[in-house]
């Protein structure tokens, strides 16, 4: 089976099937209603869209997973490191890990809807397995959000793990506690071998006296896309790693057309991309129904613009599309719901002519 879709997928073996992944899990935040998401999404006819209209084969098991006997009683999740719920937000992540790896290692496209941002942790790591392991090769990941998500439990002022996402992912936070995130560890360098710093899992780059962070993700892999509300603690560690950002101010001073060539050209055209997109990223005119609506940022058509670009690469493979929250301004929640439909088919190949 063929699809609509006049890209030719880089790096997907299989690049006709779509294998799905429903998280409803809010634990990386403390707003209910995110862990209904992927059921709007898809009653909003998400699925139904990708398999008729762009002629995708759609893998879907018919669940939203909750990882509910997964997760630890809340008595028997103190906050550590100032993190709230980190046993929970580390056990759903590790399980989501390995579903994820199993649709990317296949060489068909990984879709996961959410639930909160914490969940890219992962998502993300997922992608990368599957991708190292198929085809020997480091991926890329495009965050496109009002947030950076890169503070360490240290940095964060509220706690709350769903801030905290790269940090993990990239090493610049680090836990040796398995069951708080240090599964992470498996695939990167552990306390006491070479270049490891136990002061926040820094790795020192003796060259020029910067610093690096050893992880899943490579912090010279990573752009960012629509910042506009990062935290203080955020903005040293994204100049202190050097850390490829574009802000709201460089998408109106340079136009998000330019701005898209600058990202991509930063990854290269031989890597694979996982795009996590954080419906936040857009305008609360546009997408109001989210738990930290930030004013000032994309327009809807920009960011089908950005998903659009990343598709005509060729080179993505996987994507999250996450924090749509029904439940919050319900006035405006179907058009929230419909603008991450609308982000995912822009990503999947889906055009204006």
């Amino acid at each position: 089976m063929t699809t609509s879709s006049p890209i030719t997928p880089k790096f997907l073996s299989r690049p006709s099937e779509i294998g799905v992944t429903c998280v409803g899990f809010a634990g990386g935040q403390n707003k209910a209603g995110v862990d209904t998401g992927p059921t709007a999404l898809i009653d909003n006819g998400l699925l139904s869209q990708l398999e008729k209209d762009l002629g995708y084969t759609i893998l879907h098991d018919g669940q939203t997973h909750t990882y509910t006997s997964h997760q630890p009683a809340p008595e028997d999740d103190p906050i550590h490191r100032g993190m709230h719920n980190p046993r929970a937000v580390s056990a759903v992540t590790e399980q989501l890990e390995a579903q994820v790896y199993a649709q990317a290692v296949e060489g068909r496209f990984a879709l996961t809807l959410g639930g909160d941002h914490s969940i890219a942790i992962g998502t993300i790591a997922g992608t990368a397995r599957a991708i190292r392991e198929r085809l020997g090769r480091e991926i890329a990941v495009i965050w496109v959000d009002a947030h950076a998500d890169i503070n360490t439990p240290e940095s964060s002022e509220s706690g709350h793990v769903h801030g905290m996402p790269v940090a993990f992912l990239t090493g610049i936070a680090r836990e040796d506690d398995l069951k708080i995130f240090g599964w992470l560890n498996k695939d990167t360098p552990t306390p006491g071998s070479e270049g490891y710093d136990k002061l926040g899992g820094k790795v020192k780059n003796g060259g020029e006296g910067t610093s690096a962070a050893t992880g899943v993700l490579s912090t010279k892999k990573l752009v960012y896309i629509g910042l506009r509300d990062v935290d203080r603690g955020e903005k040293e560690i994204l100049r202190k790693f050097g850390i490829k950002a574009f802000s709201m101010h460089d998408i109106d001073k340079w136009g998000i057309g330019r701005v898209m060539e600058l990202a991509l050209a930063h990854i290269g055209s031989d890597t694979p991309i996982h795009l996590s997109f954080d419906v936040d990223a857009l305008d609360p005119q546009w997408a109001p129904s989210t738990g930290t609506p930030v004013r000032g940022g994309l327009t809807l058509r920009e960011g089908d613009f950005i998903a659009e670009c990343v598709a005509e690469t060729g080179s993505l493979v996987a994507m999250d599309l996450v924090e749509v929250n029904p439940s919050l301004e319900i006035m405006g929640a179907d058009e929230t719901v419909r603008a991450g439909c609308s982000l995912v088919r822009c990503a999947l190949g889906d055009t204006l002519l």
